[in-house]
């Protein structure tokens, strides 16, 4: 039975979700599903936060390996969640000026901004800066002509490469890009991207689309079991 209820009911929220796209009188559950599930959000919020804290303190009393990057981690998310709640530093709306916190919680100058700003944003670009090298690691690997597959992906790679440079302009300025806009990098690059990366990005999502819109079926039929905790599934 505690297994049954929670399939009934995503059985029943997910059918009655859609059938609110093409029925206009049941319109109005679609609007109560949605603050449904911003509750349930919050709540799944709070509980990770939870379990993140939990997680960290144990690690920090037994003295495990990297305890200090948890004692990182617990001060980031006090900190940030502090500084959130009670909108820390913000400057006061003019209209309000004799209420501190009346400002936006994102405006220049509060913490907010400055934690998004000096913080978060310089972590971020050094997080990216150290995936170049993975990347370009993995290119240098992947590119190794040894079939043919390699060779025109290795081939396609050094066109894009150069045609979003100027040396892809310089080695092919003496032809007439109005005329044989394919006969030139920056023409060939442009094409390529259109064309072959458009069809392939396409084909990816509509990839995702019919493994979602079949996870979402199995789910509706109650053949898909692992959103309860468990791995069991029809």
């Amino acid at each position: 039975m505690k297994r049954a209820i929670p399939i009934f009911l995503t059985s029943a929220v997910g059918i009655l979700a859609i059938v609110s796209y093409f029925i206009p009188a049941t319109q109005s559950l679609q609007g109560l599903f949605e603050e449904w599930f911003l509750i349930v959000a919050a709540i799944a919020l709070l509980l990770g936060a939870a379990n993140l804290l939990v997680h960290h303190l144990r690690k920090i009393s037994d003295r495990e390996a990297g305890w200090g990057f948890s004692v990182v981690t617990l001060v980031a998310l006090i900190g940030t969640a502090a500084v959130g709640l009670l909108k820390i530093g913000v400057a006061p709306d003019p209209n309000f000026p004799t209420y501190t916190w009346s400002g936006g919680h994102s405006a220049e100058g509060g913490a907010t901004w400055w934690l998004y700003t000096y913080v978060l944003s310089p972590i971020t670009a050094t997080m990216f800066s150290l995936l170049a090298f993975y990347v370009a690691s993995a290119a240098f690997r992947a590119f190794r002509a040894r079939n043919a597959d390699a060779i025109l992906l290795l081939v396609t790679a050094l066109i894009v490469l150069l045609g979003r440079t100027s040396d892809g302009v310089f080695l092919t300025k003496g032809v007439d890009a109005s005329q044989y806009p394919l006969l030139t990098i920056p023409g060939l690059n442009v094409f390529i991207m259109s064309i072959f990366n458009t069809a392939g990005q396409r084909a990816i999502l509509i990839g995702i689309a019919l493994g979602v819109a079949a996870t979402s079926l199995r789910c509706l039929l109650g053949m898909d079991r692992s959103y309860l905790g468990g791995d069991d599934s029809a």
